[in-house]
């Protein structure tokens, strides 16, 4: 009877013991098992998804059209068309407040790019897009902003074709649509002989618009497989923190270069009496300029 009485002892020791292991209930959200957890991470990253799309288009449309109507309404600086590409970069300081995350991987820490390093990726990066805004600018003057967007959108291709070369991405049924899709496109604007761009710019100009829009497009898709190559090989962080200095101080280097072009070329002699003759006015010249900074922000920012 003595040992019998032992029994019960020993049971609820073990019942404990399995008790211990159970998870919390404050802890069932922050678990990576839990299919909850997991669902609602998933509704996250297409919430960002989202937003993240949602900056891109809008900040590309609001910004190719501001930028046809400062041709269109009198304007013709072609350095400060480019100019207001990459100056938008203020509105993204306060990014810089944000605390820097910790990295719990310590191998990571002790393997940080020097200074150096950091800055030859920056300024290179940054003359890199200056070339490429001027690029677009050029292609924007003389090519209707139908036409423009259109040859844009060859960036798709390109970026995966660097992607794969430079990055490993694969091609999926997805972007093999997308490539499908483009190269009619394109194809049909070839053949495309009566057009608005023919019937109002000269066919030089308009081959030269075409050829540095889709110069720029290529640039543009190579800077991006670029910058995550070097988010991969020597920043070795995503965070948000990471991103904002590469998109700020990669835009501090092409406005500083592109107010270099600005003063060597003369134009900003003329800028002026461009803003007097403005059709709509001093102020909707300013606006206009003003706008199409924040817009180009929001696209490259998010992109």
């Amino acid at each position: 009877m003595g040992e019998a009485s032992e029994l019960p002892s020993g049971i609820t020791g073990d019942h404990d013991q399995k008790a211990e292991q159970v998870i919390p209930p404050e802890n069932i959200k922050q678990n990576p098992q839990n299919p909850s957890f997991n669902c609602l991470k998933q509704y996250k990253w297409w919430l960002e998804m989202a937003i993240y799309t949602l900056f891109v288009l809008a900040g590309q449309a609001v910004g190719t059209i501001l930028g046809r109507l400062y041709y269109n309404n009198g304007g013709n600086s072609n350095w400060m068309a480019t100019f207001v590409q990459s100056a938008g970069f203020p509105v993204l300081l306060p990014f810089l407040c944000t605390p820097k995350t910790k990295n719990s991987n310590p191998e990571t820490n002790r393997k940080k790019p020097s200074t150096l390093i950091l800055a030859s990726v920056y300024i290179s990066l940054g003359i890199f897009l200056a070339a490429v805004c001027m690029l677009y600018t050029i292609g924007l003057k003389y090519l209707s902003v139908t036409t423009y967007t259109l040859i844009c959108a060859s960036q798709l291709g390109f970026n995966a074709l660097f992607s794969y070369f430079l990055n490993g991405q694969k091609f999926t049924p997805y972007i093999l649509n997308s490539l499908v899709l483009l190269t009619i496109s394109s194809t049909l604007l070839v053949f495309q002989n009566n057009s608005e761009d023919l019937n109002k710019t000269p066919k030089a100009k308009y081959i030269l618009g075409f050829v540095c829009t889709l110069a720029a497009s290529a640039g543009y898709a190579l800077m991006l497989s670029v910058t995550q190559l070097a988010f991969q090989r020597i920043i070795k962080r995503e965070t948000i923190r990471a991103i904002m200095d590469m998109s700020i101080y990669q835009n501090i280097v092409a406005t500083f270069a592109i107010l270099i072009g600005l003063f060597a070329s003369g134009e900003w002699k003329n800028l002026k009496a461009e803003m007097d003759k403005f059709k709509p006015g001093k102020v909707a010249y300013v606006m206009n300029l003003f706008w199409t900074a924040i817009s180009w922000q929001a696209f490259t920012c998010w992109l």
